[in-house]
């Protein structure tokens, strides 16, 4: 019987290579003939290690995600081969022991146990060294109005456990809470230590979140400070203007304009930013800038206005 790879490594198929090795070291351990002696574990062995044999290797890996069983094991057909493209017949060597050893590494990867000592799932093996797993990265993403009041998001992960009886193990869901501190920038990191899959001689992955930050309508962020852009004609540029502005915090400020604006000008209005986490009471700036509309077209008679109202002075 056909039996698929993914399912027999009791993985998805956006698994990366360290997900399939991980998968592998579990199940081989734990169905390995030496150790498992129910039926059928011998050849549920082979099957894990002709599973890792494919999907550990690119090329295998590639075939067998396009064309399937039939593709890898009877060759690309030739409407799809092309020169150098991996396009003969794979045939497993029938011999799981060997990738075992391959894997774990010298002749005897139980040497270190005794011949009748059971292999325990819920301890670290005599003679093994624990290593923790490579942490496991996940965005977090949050709209500006959570990175400004602040918030508790909730996250559900699912992770794999190892079972009451140490020797099995299974898929349970967890629920992570994080408490967004007011003023977190992008890129901040919220690490959970130990929350991911449990091994039998490993330590589980750290699980890291990282703030992503989404658009705003109104705002751009730029450090602490929120930058705010307006169209303003260029009558209102010359004489000035009152404006009112929208913040994060639900107020409408009023802001007046005396000074001409030119291309390059900002008004600042300081404190009205986003909050600083290390020290909530203090906040950045607000930087107002400006789109000066100019007139497409003026008549003879404005441009004879404008020139007198400007002749004494400029």
């Amino acid at each position: 019987m056909v039996s698929d790879h993914y399912e027999t490594l009791e993985i998805n198929r956006n698994a990366t290579d360290a997900d399939i090795k991980k998968a592998f070291r579990r199940l081989a351990l734990k169905f390995h003939p030496s150790r498992n002696k129910q039926t059928g574990s011998a050849e549920k062995f082979s099957q894990v290690g002709e599973a890792y044999d494919v999907l550990s290797d690119l090329r295998k890996k590639a075939t067998y995600d396009k064309f399937g069983e039939d593709g890898l094991k009877g060759g690309i057909p030739p409407e799809f081969g092309c020169s150098g493209a991996w396009s003969s017949k794979y045939v497993y060597h029938g011999n799981p022991e060997k990738t075992f050893r391959e894997f774990f590494g010298g002749d005897n990867p139980f040497a270190d146990f005794t011949n009748d000592a059971p292999l325990h799932f819920g301890g670290l093996q005599p003679g093994v060294v624990k290593t923790q797993d490579p942490h496991m990265e996940r965005d977090l993403h949050l709209t500006l109005d959570d990175l400004f009041n602040g918030c508790t998001k909730k996250v559900k992960i699912s992770r794999r456990v190892i079972n009451e009886d140490g020797c099995t193990s299974s898929i349970r869901d967890k629920i992570l809470t994080i408490a967004v501190k007011p003023g977190w920038k992008e890129g901040t990191r919220i690490i959970f230590p130990k929350e991911g899959d449990q091994g039998p001689n490993s330590i589980p992955a750290d699980i890291v979140f990282i703030v992503r930050q989404e658009s705003h309508p109104l705002f751009v962020r730029q450090g602490s400070d929120l930058i705010y852009k307006v169209q303003i004609t260029l009558k209102l540029a010359l004489t000035g203007f009152f404006m009112d502005v929208p913040t994060l915090d639900g107020r409408l400020i009023t802001i007046p304009i005396n000074d001409i604006v030119h291309p390059s000008y900002n008004k600042v209005v300081t404190g009205v930013g986003m909050p600083l986490s290390q020290d909530l009471s203090q906040r950045g700036n607000l930087i107002v800038t400006f789109d000066i509309q100019f007139p497409k077209k003026l008549s003879a008679e404005s441009r004879d206005l404008i020139k007198q109202a400007l002749a004494s002075k400029y």
